[in-house]
């Protein structure tokens, strides 16, 4: 088959490379769609010591099942896979098992190539061809979801009547946005500071866009909760002065490690500070029956290209050159 391949640090290579092979319980898929996240963009970068090169990136992917009894099948796929027997897997919690596995890292290959071998029970059915490539961005939406429900749980005030902040214009800051208002919120902002991307995101309806200093930025101290997509110093920062007394945060982004978080203010205030890590396999199915019913919107904001062209595509989100919340990658 053939992959891109990352090589090394900025560097990306399509090559041919060797079929996955599907053990047990497994099934092949066939890559129709694989989007661009931004822990691909970490391993780029060579920031993230968890996907030594060279690697197959890519986890965003829906496609088509070819050979056994499905084949033909379209799907999408859940990329983490959780022991199925700790603690955290019998709960339901397989995003926090201790050993997990996800495709793009080892052992696992990821979806920028011809093929993917994956559980079946990985695999989300698509309802229809037309729904293919939205369905690519179920799991990108599905951290969003899993955030979004993980932060209005905790909190007292009905949910139609919260004021809500997302920091973040990628996929992951647009996803949540687009789960918050499909769980009844109506007070929604997205904060991006990229002005392409800032003017894709005034086009997009359910929400508000600014980039944080406009008329439309929301005040310290106003909203009663925050969701960070993108999870830099700044941007926490940005969640701890923006939140009111007795707020919720709901962490999602994996920039950096450490840095942002105001603990004083926290505690003085009883702010909820939530961790949040992917999704469960329940928030991916759920993520994916709103899409396919229509409740997350056309999701039309994603800009497609080819497999072979993907150093540029990542060159051009490395240096702010896409407007697009989300580049998709086509093998």
């Amino acid at each position: 088959m053939k992959a891109l391949v990352n090589t090394g640090v900025e560097a990306l290579e399509y090559l041919d490379h060797a079929d996955p092979v599907a053990t047990a319980g497994e099934e092949m898929v066939q890559v129709q769609y694989s989007g661009i996240c931004g822990s691909d963009m970490h391993a780029f970068l060579g920031h993230d010591a968890r996907r030594p090169t060279p690697i197959i990136l890519g986890h965003e992917a829906s496609g088509t099942i070819i050979g056994g009894p499905r084949d033909g099948t379209l799907v999408t796929i859940n990329p983490l896979n959780g022991c199925g027997t700790c603690p955290a897997c019998v709960a339901g919690k397989s995003n926090i098992c201790a050993d997990r596995q996800i495709i793009s890292m080892p052992p696992r290959p990821g979806a920028f190539a011809d093929l993917v071998a994956i559980p079946s029970d990985n695999l989300l059915v698509v309802p229809s061809r037309e729904l293919l490539q939205s369905a690519a961005l179920t799991e990108p939406l599905a951290c969003g979801w899993h955030a979004a429900r993980l932060g209005l749980r905790s909190q007292d005030a009905p949910v139609s009547g919260l004021k809500t902040v997302v920091l973040g214009g990628g996929a992951i800051g647009v996803g949540a946005a687009l789960c918050l208002r499909a769980m009844g919120v109506e007070d929604i902002t997205v904060i991006e500071v990229n002005p392409l991307r800032l003017e894709t995101l005034h086009s997009i309806a359910g929400f508000q866009a600014s980039d944080g200093k406009d008329v439309h930025a929301p005040a310290p101290s106003s909203a009663d909760f925050v969701i960070d997509g993108v999870g830099f110093v700044a941007t926490r920062a940005s969640a701890c002065e923006l939140v009111k007394p007795g707020g919720v945060i709901s962490h999602i982004g994996l920039g950096s490690g450490e840095g942002g978080v105001d603990v004083r203010r926290m505690t003085l205030q009883e702010i909820t500070f939530i961790g949040t890590y992917t999704y469960t396999a329940q928030d991916f199915r759920d993520t994916g029956a709103a899409i396919f019913a229509g409740l997350l919107g056309s999701l039309d904001w994603v800009e497609t290209r080819p497999l072979t062209e993907g150093q540029a595509a990542f060159d051009d989100i490395r240096n702010g050159r896409t407007a697009a919340p989300k580049i998709i990658l086509i093998p």
